[in-house]
């Protein structure tokens, strides 16, 4: 029996057929169209946005602007072309003891993309944010599952996306939003035959149970899932002493930046056992308290947080360094905890996310404890190191370790403000992320999106632009291993 649903998916593949063929150029104006309406909508976006979520006007301009930019720059990677990684082997008639055949490949849209909507950022990581983008970037059509907790924003943002697609010449189509926060629905498109690739932010939980109906098809697909982090914070001992103060100042405010509801939240500090360790605790502190509390996006991630809150300071071993007074509802207590890393290492519950404003320091006892907790802290968004020159040349093994833990390696600044740029990496190994060759912010993440083809001894005419001769694009290739954009 067809359903809402199944309509849905059956309109993004048909859409999905014309769509693929859109130039760089057209996906560019599709892009720039949309944030020149999200633009349009003014304060009454952001004031939507602000009623749903209990975060200030303020965060999202800055999240609005943040979107726009972002598809403005993935506009320009569709239009520059390079991105499909256009490679041309010419051939060789006369070689012997075989001819070799002319060899053309480059990325192409790998066809309608599921995307489940974050809560935490409704306007950069849910309906038009960044797997959105991209994928329409790559010439993929979309289909958005609507987080619950933001509705009525993601039904101005549909409504802007699909008005710019009109605008466009495209059909409105070209992006849906299903708005259904059941477990069935997202199961159904998950697993729907023309679903080709699936987006997904949000919990390790949630994340591996769409990875997992994906495996359970018939025909697998791509599944790339962000599921969140401790991102663990390394305080090396020369830096700590010289620049305590500043350093508790800038983990205070990421600890509990956007009520601590960021994947990126510095929720582990590992640092060795002294005074000096010691005093950065108590500025710690002090920093912590004198920021106010606030009220969480909805009672689902607040219920989540005190839960998860109380079962780690009701293990043996932590202590509570300080907590903050609770006032009003679903408002959110920054905590700081400290554990010994003998009780750390022996209890893996404390090694787990908690999604809010909270941290927990760990005291090693040695240099070699503490790089053996921090390796068992695999698969990471972030590590950070805050460190001296001393430092660095003291353990070089370091660079190493984090390296093989995290998709970002920070040195001496703080995990949380994901820049939108050509070197950005936001993934990691398992379980921050479900595929750790790939990026879900800045412009690489447009290559989850595609998949390569190979044209042999294919007419120039039958190629697509980017792989013919005269190269139409004006693209960069690699011709016969150096790159060009010289024509044929």
């Amino acid at each position: 029996m067809e359903t809402h649903w199944d309509r849905v998916m059956q309109k993004s593949a048909e859409v999905f057929g014309d769509f693929q063929h859109s130039t760089g150029i057209q996906r560019k104006e599709l892009l720039y169209k949309i944030a020149e309406v999200l633009e349009s909508l003014g304060d009454a976006l952001l004031q939507t946005a602000a009623e749903e979520t209990n975060l200030p006007l303020a965060r999202f301009a800055g999240e609005r602007a943040r979107t726009c930019t972002q598809m403005r720059l993935f506009g320009d990677v569709a239009a520059e072309g390079s991105w499909t990684q256009a490679v041309i082997d010419t051939a060789i008639p006369d070689r012997k003891p075989m001819p070799k055949p002319d060899m053309r490949k480059m990325l192409v849209p790998i066809g309608p993309v599921v995307v489940f909507g974050a809560s935490n950022f409704p306007l950069a990581y849910a309906a038009p944010g960044g797997d959105t983008v991209s994928a329409l970037a790559a010439g993929c059509t979309v289909v958005v599952k609507g987080h619950p907790a933001h509705p009525r924003t993601s039904a101005l943002v549909n409504a802007a996306i699909q008005e710019a697609a009109v605008q466009c010449g495209w059909p409105a189509e070209v992006f849906q939003l299903v708005e259904d926060d059941s477990f069935e629905c997202g199961k159904y498109l998950t697993q729907h035959d023309h679903t080709a690739a699936v987006g997904f932010t949000g919990s390790l939980s949630g994340g591996r149970a769409i990875f997992d109906y994906a495996q359970q098809r018939e025909v697998p697909i791509p599944v790339f899932a962000e599921m969140g982090s401790t991102n663990p914070v390394l305080l090396l001992r020369d830096a700590l002493q010289h620049q305590a103060p500043a350093i508790a100042k800038a983990l205070a405010g990421s600890i509990t930046l956007g009520v601590g509801q960021f994947c990126t939240n510095p929720g582990i500090i590992l640092g060795i056992r002294s005074s000096i360790l010691d005093h950065f605790t108590s500025l710690l502190a002090i920093e912590l308290s004198l920021i106010p509390s606030f009220r969480m996006l909805h009672m689902g991630i607040y219920q989540q947080y005190t839960t998860k809150l109380s079962s780690m300071l009701d293990t043996n071993g932590v202590e509570t360094i300080y907590h903050a007074r609770q006032e009003g509802q679903m408002v959110a207590s920054a905590v700081l905890a400290r554990v010994d890393g003998d009780y750390f290492e022996k209890n893996p519950s404390l090694h787990h996310e908690v999604f809010g404003p909270f941290s927990m320091i760990i005291s090693c006892k040695n240099m070699a404890q503490l790089t053996r907790i921090w390796q068992q802290l695999h698969g990471q968004l972030t590590t950070t190191l805050y460190c001296s020159e001393k430092d660095l040349k003291a353990h070089p093994e370091l660079g190493g370790i984090a390296r093989s833990l995290a998709g970002r390696i920070v040195f001496n600044s703080v995990p949380t403000g994901v820049e939108v740029t050509h070197a950005t990496v936001h993934g990691g190994p398992y379980p921050a992320t479900t595929d750790s060759r790939f990026t879900s912010v800045g412009t690489d993440a447009i290559l989850r999106w595609a998949r390569p083809v190979c044209w042999q001894d294919c007419p120039d005419a039958w190629l697509p632009p980017a792989l013919q001769n005269v190269n139409p694009l004006g693209i960069q290739r690699k011709v016969n291993g150096e790159f060009t954009r010289t024509a044929l």
